[in-house]
């Protein structure tokens, strides 16, 4: 099995250091942004799109060229590979099968990354020194940047394959993603359990167990809108508005850190102690749709949607199905998506479908038999059973295993 996985480390840069990685990623944000205007114009005028190699000749023209010879004071493998992931995103909007949405124009200082596809570019120290022979922090040298020291805070397992360069919340961290070919893992555990995931508990497991819902932006939400009520009476792009802006954005840096701490914890927890965990195969972001409306055909209810978008959003839902089957497979263990139709009405003792027995968000009263659960309890068995009656070959069955 090939194991591929990935380290993200706090850099700490220097002043330099910094006006240099910004100028790097500023250049690849504008040749994202300039082949795609080049792409779009090609389709307004009904002439097909540019290929990569097209897009990388431009490149070049522009790198040597006087108007964006800027471009050349920055390393050219990560231009090269943001016209690759722009390309990438071409063919995913336009499949056919599984269409994703169009790409849009990038904006300065949100997800600003870049890649370093050539590992023999990239240079580690972990054990630098100073003259007096006192350790250091370790470093890694960027092509462009130099050595930049970063704060190791777990081994870098494998051989690098690449190098992501982002900014978020106002640090530079480094993710540096490795392969290694392992023996086939078994999973120690031999047992299975259906999740149901939902808003007044994160997960519900089909052996009873639950774990607490993720309230992080729920409990920073009014800190939140009180900063950004003092951002709305700054004058805009000034110095103190920056600084607001910065603080807001570090604020909700912290708001992820934390849901992704839960998620983290939650998702271990489960893929060492079940070999199979059975979800739900829920479109997340269908659920999530807004129920305004338009003016003359106005939404309902458009208030408690707002608010259970919110609460929906806030569990992380797609981030705990994506560590679940990347853990189960490591483990050596397999994450199932069911249909989850009718999967909170249906009795699991006499098999009858009924919207009425769930009465209430927790219970469950079977109007047939009489039987009773607690209904995310119930709703987990019967995810369970119909995991275990399908296999992966079935339609309408997705799995995710070693």
């Amino acid at each position: 099995m090939m194991l591929r996985k990935a380290v993200r480390y706090r850099l700490e840069t220097t002043p330099e250091q910094e006006h240099l990685l910004s100028r790097a990623v500023g250049c690849v944000r504008f040749v994202w942004n300039r082949a795609l205007a080049i792409q779009k114009s090609y389709l307004e005028h009904g002439c097909g799109i540019l290929s990569y190699v097209d897009l990388a000749k431009c490149l070049t023209t522009w790198r040597n060229g006087e108007s964006f010879g800027f471009l050349s004071e920055s390393p050219v493998h990560p231009q090269q590979w943001a016209l690759k992931f722009l390309d990438r995103a071409f063919k995913d909007a336009f499949d056919k099968k599984n269409p994703k949405r169009f790409p849009v124009f990038k904006k300065k200082g949100l997800h600003d990354s870049m890649r370093y596809p050539d590992p023999e570019q990239i240079k580690i120290d972990l054990k630098p020194q100073d003259a007096d022979g006192r350790r250091l922090l370790p470093k890694i040298f960027l092509p462009r940047i130099g050595w930049v020291k970063f704060r190791k805070s777990c081994i870098i397992g494998g051989e690098i394959r690449n190098v992501t360069v982002s900014r978020s919340g106002g640090h530079w961290t480094v993710a540096i993603q490795t392969e290694k070919e392992i023996p086939d893992p078994v999973h120690p555990s031999t047992t299975a359990v259906g999740g149901d995931r939902g808003v007044a508990n994160l997960l519900t497991l089909s052996d009873g167990t639950m774990f607490l819902p993720v309230t992080a932006y729920r409990d920073l939400q009014n800190r939140l809108a009180r900063e950004q009520r003092k951002l709305a009476h700054k004058v805009k792009f000034s110095a103190n508005w920056k600084q607001q802006k910065a603080k807001i954005t570090r604020l909700h840096q912290r708001i992820a850190e934390i849901r992704k701490t839960v998620l983290h914890q939650v998702s271990t927890a489960i893929s060492k102690n079940h070999a199979v965990v059975v979800l739900e195969d829920l479109k997340v972001r269908n659920m999530t749709g807004s129920a305004r409306g338009t003016v003359e055909q106005p939404g309902r209810n458009v208030r408690q949607k707002s608010g259970l978008n919110k609460s929906i959003l806030d569990q992380g839902w797609g981030m705990l199905k994506q560590m679940l089957g990347y853990k189960l497979q490591w483990a050596g263990g397999m994450l199932l998506l069911v249909d989850p139709a009718y999967t909170s009405q249906i009795c699991p003792v006499c098999g009858v479908v009924d919207a009425g027995n769930r009465k209430t968000q927790a219970e469950f009263h079977c109007l047939h038999c009489g039987h009773e659960a607690h209904a995310d309890v119930n709703a987990a068995r019967n995810i369970l059973a119909r995991g275990l009656q399908s296999t992966a070959g079935h339609a309408g069955v997705a799995c995710f295993a070693a």
